[in-house]
Order: C-alpha cells, then sequence, then structure tokens
C-alpha cells in the first residue's frame, strides 16, 4: 500500500512539473496578448473609424504600427543624433521622475541589456564571504577583475537569482569553477543548492589560497 501511494504521489508530482510551467506560459501569453490590445484600443478605434476594417483588424494593425514606432526609434537610437537624444530625455525624466530609473534598469534587465550581459560573461566561483579561512561558502559569479587582483562577485539567492548580493573579495577568498557556466550555476540556485556538487570537481583552487 505504501509503495502505491508513493507511485501515485510521484507521477501526480510528476505529471504537475510538466504541466504547470506550461500553464503558467500560456497565462502569461494570455494576459500579455490582452495588454498589448488594451494599450492599442484608442489607436484601434481610430483606425476603424477612419479605414473600413472591423475591430479585429484595426488591432492587428494597430499593433504593427506600434512595432512600426517602435523599429524606427531604434533605428535613431543606432545614430550619435539619436543616442545623444535618448541620453537628454533618459536625463530629463530621471530628474522628473525619480521611479524612471528604477523602471529603466529593470526593462533593461529584461530585455538583456548590458547588466545581463557581464553576468552571462562571468565567470562561476565559490565565494568565502566571510574571510578565506572560513568554512562557510556561497556560490557567486565574477562581474569585475581588478587592478589590485581583487573581485567583484555577484551572489545570486535562491530560488530566485535576479536578485542577490555584491560583494568585493580579495583573490584569496574566491575559487574560480572554470568548467562550470553560468547557466548551470544559475539552474543550482534556482534549484535550492540541488545539483552544486557540480561546483566541487570542477574547482581551482587559488594559489594564495592556504
Amino acid at each position: 500500500m505504501r509503495r502505491l501511494r508513493s507511485f501515485v504521489i510521484l507521477t501526480l508530482l510528476g505529471g504537475l512539473a510538466v504541466v504547470l510551467p506550461i500553464t503558467i506560459f500560456i497565462f502569461l501569453l494570455q494576459w500579455l496578448v490582452r495588454l498589448v490590445v488594451d494599450l492599442v484600443a484608442p489607436l484601434s478605434a481610430w483606425l476603424a473609424d477612419y479605414v473600413t476594417v472591423n475591430a479585429r483588424t484595426a488591432d492587428v494593425l494597430g499593433v504593427a504600427l506600434v512595432l512600426g514606432v517602435c523599429f524606427c526609434i531604434g533605428l535613431l537610437v543606432k545614430t550619435g543624433v539619436g543616442r545623444w537624444l535618448h541620453r537628454k530625455v533618459d536625463a530629463l525624466l530621471s530628474r522628473l521622475a525619480p521611479g524612471y530609473s528604477t523602471i529603466r534598469e529593470m526593462v533593461s534587465q529584461i530585455m538583456g541589456g548590458e547588466g545581463n550581459a557581464s553576468l552571462l560573461n562571468g565567470k562561476v566561483c565559490r565565494a568565502y564571504i566571510m574571510g578565506a579561512q572560513s568554512p562557510v561558502c556561497v556560490t557567486g559569479i565574477v562581474t569585475a577583475e581588478h587592478g589590485t587582483g581583487e573581485y567583484t562577485v555577484y551572489v545570486p539567492t535562491a530560488p530566485v537569482p535576479t536578485s542577490g548580493f555584491v560583494y568585493h573579495l580579495p583573490a584569496d577568498c574566491v575559487v574560480l569553477t572554470p568548467d562550470v557556466s553560468v547557466e548551470t550555476a544559475m539552474r543550482t540556485v534556482i534549484a535550492c543548492g540541488s545539483g552544486s556538487q557540480i561546483m566541487y570537481p570542477a574547482a581551482v583552487e587559488s594559489s594564495e589560497r592556504t
């Protein structure tokens, strides 16, 4: 009986592990579509009044028009004048609306901005944040190496690795794991440490560490 119950529970959990991500993705996609339709609703209504099309076609045309404007803005900011204008608008909005800078950084992270690029190109390490002689270490990503030999290390929190802490550590507190990719390390963080044994066979001990 116990074996049967264990089989049923494990099978159910396995099914949920497959179904839940798909369901959440579909819900998010539906929410995103509704959000876009609501945003372009005024434009769609204007198009429906001046162009002989039905409401659904007006929505499609409205989305296409918004995407076209975004594309043109993207072309503009690739030019010197566009970059200068973008910096001026950013500076003005940052002064007038303090929350604008936070929103801009969040969008940059979501869209794969410079912060994400430096993180993904970083080196995975074991960081001894309590000192080189401490037995306690954490999974970290080296995001900067300084001329003094020190490292700047980002330590993600589990199970959401997009939040974490930044430490500036001496070389003897950082043990690089060059055979472990950032994506693999992040998966162990999302899994709350499950699979972290990969961090140890691949570890390269610093020559300065005793």
